[in-house]
């Protein structure tokens, strides 16, 4: 039986308890209420064109056709310079739970409002039989 999504966006269960976990370190106020909006799913369920957290992505900024290679990670994993962006910034906030071809909307630390499309998904852990990541 396939779910039903109602919203714009889907996140697995585990990567959910996983963020609410981080909550006592005081959650971005974008990504609190990302959380407490998405259609949850078991991991086995996740389709295969979702960002999860650990997918690597192509991003696509609207403005300039400007085009990078991004990896959701968990703040300890993050690695701006080497494209592993945490799921705490205003970035990887805006990516988590987004499909492929969904626009992606930030404000930066210095005010600037960017968008970006989820061009493609390279890699999803869920999609390579990954459940645990």
């Amino acid at each position: 039986m396939h779910k039903t999504f109602t919203g714009e966006r889907v996140l697995t269960e585990l990567d959910h308890s996983r963020l609410n976990n981080l909550r006592g370190g005081a959650l971005p106020p974008e990504l609190a209420d990302t959380l407490d909006s998405l259609d949850l799913v078991p991991s086995r369920e996740i389709p295969p064109d979702v960002v999860t957290m650990y997918s690597q992505l192509i991003l696509e900024d609207l403005a300039s056709g400007k085009r990078q290679k991004l990896t959701l990670c968990y703040p300890a994993d993050a690695e701006p310079h080497n494209g592993f962006i945490s799921v705490l910034s205003p970035v990887g906030a805006s990516l988590l739970g987004l499909r492929v071809g969904a626009v992606a909307r930030w404000q930066t630390p210095n005010g600037d409002h960017c968008e970006a499309v989820v061009a493609s998904l390279l890699f999803q852990p869920e999609a390579s039989g990954d459940y645990t990541t």
